[in-house]
């Protein structure tokens, strides 16, 4: 489904020449699940970014259903965002003026669905991650956690191929991480949407099908 092909990523900084991602390789098919580990500032989320269309590679391809992403036009590459990956982040994002639903509806309003039919959906993806009955609190109204969920059925809503996510436990308690993390493989496994995770939680890690390390710029 995703294929990323001798991805490499550099930066300029004051003259110098930081290299992060160093040819990087990786299939992602339907219903995988990866943990993507290692230091602070080894290129995980940059590794994400690239992955998820919002950050080009210096050289190398990434390649969605055979098609290189970073090829596509703009507006293009804006719509195959919105549909086809669903992030998530450490920091939830829910804008705080809104309700639960209404910061769940967003990318689907984005996607100019009806009002009724953005509704519908964010009803559904709300009650499918437990929260049928928080679904009219703000985000100021909810725990870490709720928000947090709240998050990932925004991220659903669009019924993605892929998911994304940077740090999902990473600000929360271990015992509600868990929660978080339990939640992620049961869309997994029974939605068959697959997951790239970048984190430092080890638990979360050994829940992957698949756990790999970034070290000088390569996947081990």
């Amino acid at each position: 489904m995703l294929t990323l092909e001798n991805i490499y990523k550099s930066f300029t900084h004051h003259e110098d020449l930081i290299e992060i991602l160093m040819g990087i390789n990786l299939v992602v098919n339907s219903g995988d699940s990866f943990a993507i580990m290692g230091a602070s500032g080894v290129g995980k989320s940059t590794l994400l970014n690239i992955m998820g269309s919002l950050e080009p590679p210096t050289k190398g391809a990434v390649k969605f259903e055979e098609r290189n992403i970073y090829e596509m036009e703009e507006a293009t590459l804006s719509r195959f965002r919105n549909r086809e990956i669903g992030f998530v982040f450490q920091f939830h994002h829910l804008l705080p003026e809104l309700n639960a639903l209404e910061n769940t509806m967003m990318p689907a309003l984005i996607a100019r669905y009806s009002k009724e039919k953005a509704t519908k959906a964010g009803k559904e993806v709300l009650e499918k991650v437990g929260l049928k009955r928080r679904m009219t609190h703000r985000a100021g109204e909810l725990s870490g956690g709720e928000q947090q969920r709240v998050a990932i059925a925004r991220s659903l809503i669009m019924n993605p191929k892929l998911i994304l996510a940077d740090e999902p436990t990473g600000n929360l308690d271990w015992s509600t991480g868990d929660e978080i993390a339990d939640l992620l493989l049961q869309l997994n496994k029974e939605e068959r949407i697959a997951m790239v995770i970048a984190t430092h939680n080890e638990r979360l890690a050994g829940k992957m099908l698949k756990k790999m390390e970034i070290v000088n710029g390569q996947i081990q």
